[in-house]
């Protein structure tokens, strides 16, 4: 039973976790330097905990991190999406893909479509992206978006010493941006 939107893009499915994503999620909690900077990596219990507060997110806010289908192969391959726990900075949009998708474009795929339902939809004024100051790869993804570094904020605990910049940009700006997408 699908519990919220579904978005299907040149590749990939994103929509609400469902049931049958969880090991492959738990699966991606144990890999060490995909963890690194979204949590740290932890065993299939922590995970379980952490997957129902995604899915838990999208009953109590409306919104939360899509689970990332390849459309090809059916198999999950990342959280991607809208994300605002209590405390957090701003809403922001998050992304976090297996290892073994990594450098295939669908992060970049997964993170249009994400902002795209965030302005969009939920209308949001503005998208913000919150990058550990030592994840150049997530930077970087942010830059490709079109968000700039507006500098250090502070997340809420048990993140509360976690180096983190705000990649920001405003939603008219990711309009514009989002043309440079179109095929």
């Amino acid at each position: 039973m699908l519990n919220g939107p579904l978005l299907v893009t040149q590749r990939l499915i994103l929509r609400p976790p469902a049931p049958e994503d969880f090991d492959a999620f738990a699966a991606m909690c144990t890999e060490e330097e995909t963890m690194r900077f979204i949590g740290g990596a932890c065993a299939r219990a922590a995970a379980w905990r952490q997957w129902c507060l995604i899915a838990g997110a999208w009953h109590i806010r409306g919104f939360s991190m899509f689970s990332v289908i390849e459309r090809s192969t059916g198999e999950w391959i990342g959280r991607v999406g809208p994300w605002e726990p209590e405390g957090w900075p701003a809403p922001e949009v998050g992304y976090g893909l297996s290892a073994r998708f990594a450098g295939k474009g669908y992060a970049l795929e997964a993170a249009i479509a994400a902002c795209d339902f965030a302005v969009e939809f939920l209308k949001w004024p503005q998208l913000m992206h919150s990058i550990d100051v030592d994840n150049i790869r997530s930077q970087a993804l942010a830059k490709r978006l079109g968000a700039t570094n507006s500098g250090p904020t502070r997340l809420p605990a048990p993140f509360e010493d976690a180096r983190v910049d705000a990649w920001v940009q405003g939603a008219e700006d990711w309009r514009i941006k989002r043309n440079e997408f179109q095929p």
